[in-house]
């Protein structure tokens, strides 16, 4: 047994960003069940799907390091969450390079990374913002040597 179900860590993961929105305006749990989901359609593990619902909880803050270090949860989903951190004044290729050391983290951010950039949520928001995200996505894709969607 991995300690939590999916069901609970899915469960865990709606309440702790339950308040929060994205840069849209959108219930930021929209976007955890999209990279979910697409983590599952590429044929995702138990511990790549656990990861793909908590890979932003510790990095917004709504969840702590020390929680996670102390969950019922395999060593493996916790390596990838941490991964997936976007440390504040972290070069992306320090970022890429820990995520590409990490086993099972490539394909969440490569799911993340397929959400964040959908043209139709990329549509909702303000051309400047549009731009800064897609040259980032861009970037982050080119270091991961992750294709270009489309």
């Amino acid at each position: 047994m991995h300690g939590m179900t999916l069901v609970q860590v899915e469960a865990l993961a709606r309440l702790a960003h339950a308040a929060q929105v994205d840069e849209a305006g959108r219930p930021y749990t929209e976007h955890l069940g999209a990279v979910v989901m697409g983590v599952a359609g590429r044929g995702g593990s138990y511990e790549q799907i656990a990861a793909a619902w908590l890979h932003e909880a510790v990095e917004d803050g709504v969840l702590s390091e020390q929680w996670l270090a102390g969950a019922a949860l395999p060593q493996s989903v916790k390596d990838m969450i941490l991964a997936l951190i976007e440390r504040p004044g972290e070069p992306l290729e320090e970022y890429a390079a820990r995520i590409l050391a990490t086993p099972g983290a490539l394909l969440v951010k490569e799911s993340d990374l397929a959400h964040q950039s959908d043209p139709r949520r990329l549509a909702l928001l303000s051309p400047a913002a549009r731009d800064r995200l897609t040259a980032k996505y861009a970037h982050i894709r080119g270091l991961l040597e992750l294709p270009t969607p489309g």
